[in-house]
Formats: C-alpha cells, structure tokens, sequence
C-alpha cells in the first residue's frame, strides 16, 4: 500500500508565520532551498520527510499539526454541503474539495458561513407565516451553531484556558481550591434545595448551589463561577480573538469556555492524561479518580489535544432520545452531520434499550476506517418527585489501531472484517446502497425505480 503523500502548505505557513521567520530563513534552518520551500507552502509539492525531522528536531514541533484534521473536517462538512439539492446537478468532485480545503481554508469556511444562511433562509420561508411582521425575522447565523463551530475548529482544545485551569488545580484537592478561591473572593458559597443548578447573586455576592445534585455536579459548577469570576481577562481576551458575530454568540461562547475551565480543572491535563493511560481509558476508573462523572471524562478524554503531548484522538457525541445531536465533537476522521441526527446503525442509539451498561461497537464508515466505539446511557434526575428527568445517550471512539490502548477492545475481534457494522454520517450524503435502516435516498445518486419490484427500499441507488 502506497505512503499517503502529504500536503500541508498552509500549516508549514502557519509556522513560520508563528516563528516569526522568512522564507529564505525558515528555508535555510529546513535545510531546504527557498524554491523549494515555497512549493511546498503552496502544496505544488508535498512536505518531505526531511522538513518533517527538521521541524521535529530545530524547533521541537510536534509534527502531527501537520495532518490533515482541520482539512478532513472542512472537506467533510463541504460535502455534506455540496449533497444539498441546489448542487445536484454539477457538484465539485472531491478533490476539489480537498484542495481548497488545504490552499483555502477561510474561502471554505465562509462557504460554509453562507451555505447555513441559505439553509436558514429556506427554512424562514417555509414557515413564513410565523416570520411576517416580526421584528427579529432576519436572517443571521444562529449563535448557538457559531459557538459550535468555533470549538470544532479548534479541535476542542483552548491552550490557554486549559494550562490556566491547570496552574489553578496543581496538586491540592480542587474542590478546596474552589472554595479556598471563592472565600478569597468575599463570596460566600451555600448548599439550597433548588431546581436549578447554581445560582450567583452578584450584590450580596452569594453562591448558591443545589443540594439536589451529584457531587461531580457541584464541584464542576464551583469550578465554573471560579472561571467566571477569577478568569474573565483570559476568557474576554480569547473571545476577542474568536471574533464572534453576535453578541449572543459571545455570551454563549463566553459560558462554553467557562465550562471548558471547569473540567479541565477537574481533570488537570498532565495528570489526567497520565491515568488515562495507566487505567487503558477506563471511564469508570477515571470518574473515580477524579471525582466526576462518566459524561465528563468521556467529553474531557476528547480535549486532549495538546501539542507535544496528545493524547488519543477520540470522537464524543450526546444524542437526545430523539437522535438529535446535542453535542459533538471528533479529533479523527470521523466527522458528524452538521443537521439532523446520527446514523441510526450507530450503537448510541441502543444505549437507551440497556440503562447502566456500556456498549461496544466496531464499526466502519464509508470510507473503509475502522473504529471502536463505546456508548453509555446518562440520566440526569430533577432531583425531586415529579421533577423531569433529562435523559441523553453519548458515545466514545477512536480508530481501531489505538485498541490496544482501551481497556473496552479486549476480548473484540478486531481483526475480523465481518465484525465491522457498517455505518454513515447521515442518509442524504451515504453512499452504502443496501442499508436497511436508510431513511432518505443520497443525495449524490441516481434512483431507479421499479414498481413491479420491491426489495428492503422502494428504490435502488446507482
């Protein structure tokens, strides 16, 4: 099998940019001529093995920021793009996709940008009857996906929030840390029965926590009003530096990366990564450890995406019970819909069938990657008699080559192709012929119809 070349003009850029260097003296320190280092910021030819060692060991970079991630995320999401119905009749083949995901990348996100304000605008006017005569009927991106988004594209990982939420916990106990920080602070912390989780009253300056939930729940929001509190500078400061369009999406973004401290000062990044290892990502050994929950460790083992010490690229999601995707996240080639649900041969969707067990899976996209994936069923009780109970499933993955590093793949048969369930991204933009849980043809191929037949399908794809 041949070495996949690599093209990675805009990140061998990208550095030089950061190192603050020319091309004639980022080219002599390769060891490289300038022509030819030019070429290869303009992917006319592929970063050589030599450049990969000299950048490994001139500047001690971990050489991974030269894989294809952010690109495979941005062709992706063009392609589930270009699978809408406006593009059916001369979509771009892929590799156009991939090469402006690689010499192009802000031209394929603002394509992204305006691509969901065309959705949004569709979807206006199909229900124009509720947007006449109203004020905000205007067509904007929604917040909520903006924020989204932003942490996608960092890969959700914020390097200064999460060394900062690291310098915080040290090696003390955090919770202590938490109220030790918040007393300094002339706040005064109280344990109430409330429906909500937390509750800060600015002018008497009291913290009111309920004593209804879990107490992974309460330490995490201590550690929240900590961010929000003794951190506003750094989150202000990397708010300015997403440039959010939206005053909403700031306000969003702002309490995302609230939480963002919160856990990786629950679960400090050196040490965490560490005892995922030892424990092979035993989610429960790790909630123990680190006194949180099993949601938690899963959402914190998909953050650890520190140059120079990555952990394993994981994929996290949390569906609702009606396959909507609440969160979701993926440091592989795995990516999710950015609209609707997720593949229904996905084995999150059973985690709702078996309460209190963890599911396994081995899978295989599309593309012919193998993964592992764990699913686990989460219930977040109101906390009271009648109080509703919000119930969520979320799954955690990685590609098969890591398995000997989670403790879940012992006993699979990983090397049995027929153990592989195969599954998709979402019906409009798989392309498998034969699912018997399809919902809505691909978009991307022609039917044929035959109506003194019918299999699975009422159709057959091409």
């Amino acid at each position: 099998m041949a070495t996949q070349k690599l093209y990675a003009g805009a990140k061998l850029r990208e550095m030089r940019t950061r190192l603050e260097l020319t091309q004639k003296d980022f080219a002599a320190k390769l060891g490289v001529s300038l022509p030819y280092l030019n070429q290869m910021e303009n992917n006319n030819r592929p970063v050589s093995t030599t450049v990969v060692l000299a950048l490994a060991q001139e500047f001690g970079m971990d050489v991974t920021e030269l894989s294809a991630g952010d690109s495979e995320r941005l062709v992706s999401d063009m392609r589930e793009a270009m699978a809408d119905p406006v593009f059916a009749d001369d979509p771009p083949p892929l590799a156009d996709l991939r090469l402006t995901a690689s010499n192009a990348p802000a031209l394929a996100r603002a394509f992204l940008t305006l691509h969901r304000a065309y959705r949004q605008t569709h979807e206006r006017l199909a229900s124009l009857d509720e947007a006449l005569g109203r004020e905000d009927a205007r067509i904007q991106a929604s917040p909520w996906e903006e924020v989204r988004d932003f942490f996608h594209y960092c890969d959700n990982y914020i390097d200064a929030v999460d060394r900062a939420a690291e310098r915080f916990a040290g090696e003390a106990d955090v919770r202590a840390a938490a109220l030790s920080a918040l007393e300094t602070a002339g706040i005064t912390v109280q344990m109430a029965d409330m429906d909500g989780l937390r509750s800060y009253d600015v002018e008497t300056r009291t913290l009111r926590l309920s004593n209804r939930t879990a107490p992974s729940t309460q330490v995490f929001q201590l550690l929240l009003q900590v961010a929000l509190l003794s951190q506003d500078n750094l989150l202000e400061a990397t708010l300015d530096f997403a440039r959010f369009q939206t005053n909403e999406a700031r306000a969003i973004a702002k309490i995302g990366l609230a939480n963002y401290f919160a856990g990786a000062a629950l679960m400090p990044y050196g040490r965490f990564l560490a005892a995922a290892q030892d424990d092979r990502h035993d989610l429960e050994r790790l909630a123990t450890r680190f006194g949180a929950s099993i949601e938690q460790v899963a959402h914190r083992l998909s953050t650890l995406q520190r140059p120079g010490a990555k952990g394993i690229p994981f994929f996290f999601v949390r569906v609702d019970q009606a396959g909507t995707i609440t969160k979701r996240h993926s440091a592989t080639r795995l990516q999710f819909a950015r609209f609707g649900g997720a593949c229904p041969l996905w084995n999150v969707h059973r985690a709702f069938e078996t309460p209190g067990h963890f599911l396994r899976q081995l899978a295989e996209t599309p593309d012919g990657v193998r993964y592992i994936s764990l699913a686990h069923d989460v219930s977040k009780p109101g906390g009271s008699f009648g109080s509703p109970v919000r119930r969520y499933a979320i799954a955690l993955g990685c590609e098969v080559r890591h398995a000997d590093a989670l403790v879940y793949a012992d006993s699979l048969d990983v090397n049995n192709a027929s153990a592989y369930e195969p599954i998709g991204i979402s019906c409009r933009i798989c392309e498998r012929k034969h699912c018997h849980q399809r919902s809505v043809p691909p978009l991307e191929r022609r039917l044929s119809i035959n109506a003194d037949a019918r299999g699975i399908l009422p159709y057959e794809v091409s």
